[in-house]
């Protein structure tokens, strides 16, 4: 076994049963953690072969994997106890999810819950535009359903998008010792804001030694949005905006906690990691963020990186060129970017989770037809 390897397994990257160098491996001795944005049951094995080691979910993986059929036994199991199809969907989620957590666990164990970490969202219809409650009723809810599906869990993580309701909550979570993943986060003020109240909630602790919270930034989407609303960029700067919101971040996070140390890590997750533009390489923001806490990428991401055979070095620390840099903040006003994607975002949040509900309906007619 070679020393890289050997290192890798020691840090809980590979698997004793799959000792295997592959195009990965490279990210990961730089610095990086791999994480997998499905619950899908076999990608979470073939990426944990690959080094992955955590996963996130959400409505939209859910209902990919609920519509594949794969799991038409368990839905006919549900359904035969009675269960809303919202309660379906829950238990779904809830059952995805743990067993992602089975997959995770030894890392988690091995790093003592600094990683192997399963991320499991709350509920998105608590934003929904259409029919959300009132401001403080929503905080109490995200409370409420944090604590709920938190409880009994080593490794989960949950997650709490960064709403206004959403960061009320986060003090009052992050005081009850609730693993936490910040979503949907677009700019520093919403960073700022987060850290801040899980902080406080943080010092309210007794004790520290499980106290764990990241910040996923969105990245893709970013650039996404300026390509529409600044094609006056340069092709220098357009398609770099994400990249550098991202790494400014980081960097922020990296100078707070080394202020404020504690015993595992308060990390940044860089998500929304899958290109949008066809012309873009599919490891982009791979190689963008190589080195530097969290990645959480697509199946696809993963693969095509996989299959790459690219070597990655540390880049996190290393920001665009000062030109570049000098005209997106000139050009591109960060208030109206936030304001813009978060009214987005919450669409697209709640969203998906309307499509879940829908389709379990849908699959309730199936299989009761069937039968």
């Amino acid at each position: 076994m070679c020393i890289l390897e050997r290192r890798l397994q020691l840090r809980g990257y590979l698997k004793e049963e799959s000792l295997a160098m592959n195009p990965l491996d490279s990210l990961l001795a730089c610095g990086t953690k791999l994480w997998l944005d499905s619950i899908d049951p076999d990608l979470v094995e073939q990426n944990r072969r690959w080094g992955a080691t955590g996963a996130t979910s959400n409505p939209i993986i859910v209902a990919d994997l609920l519509r594949t059929g794969r799991f038409d036994d368990r839905l006919a199991t549900l359904l035969d106890r009675g269960l809303s199809d919202e309660d379906i969907a829950w238990q779904m989620t809830d059952e995805l999810v743990k067993a992602a957590q089975q997959v995770f666990l030894p890392v988690w164990q091995q790093t003592q819950g600094d990683d192997g970490y399963v991320s499991f969202e709350v509920d998105p219809l608590l934003e929904d535009p259409a029919c959300a409650p009132p401001f403080q009723e929503r905080v109490r809810r995200y409370v409420e359903l944090a604590k709920r599906w938190s409880q009994g869990h080593r490794n989960r993580l949950i997650k709490v998008p960064a709403t206004p309701a959403g960061l009320e909550a986060l003090e009052e979570l992050a005081a009850g010792g609730v693993p936490l993943n910040v979503t949907l986060i677009f700019s520093e003020r919403q960073y700022r804001a987060a850290r801040d109240a899980i902080w406080r909630g943080a010092q309210r602790l007794g004790d520290l030694s499980k106290f764990k919270s990241v910040y996923s930034i969105f990245v893709s989407r970013l650039d996404v949005y300026t390509l529409k609303a600044y094609p006056q960029l340069s092709p220098d700067a357009q398609g770099q905006v994400g990249i550098l919101n991202a790494k400014r971040i980081w960097k922020l996070n990296q100078e707070f906690w080394s202020q404020h140390p504690t015993p595992l890590k308060q990390e940044i997750v860089f998500a929304s990691t899958g290109v949008k533009n066809p012309s873009d390489p599919p490891w982009k923001y791979v190689e963008a963020f190589a080195g530097g806490d969290i990645q959480t990428n697509p199946p696809d991401t993963n693969r095509a990186v996989y299959e790459s055979g690219r070597k990655f070095e540390r880049r996190v620390d290393q920001l665009p060129p000062p030109q570049v840099v000098e005209e997106i903040d000139r050009v591109v006003d960060w208030d109206r970017l936030e304001a813009d994607l978060m009214e987005e975002g919450i669409k697209k949040f709640a969203e998906p989770h309307k499509a879940l509900l829908k389709l379990i309906g849908q699959k309730r007619q199936a299989l009761a037809a069937q039968g």
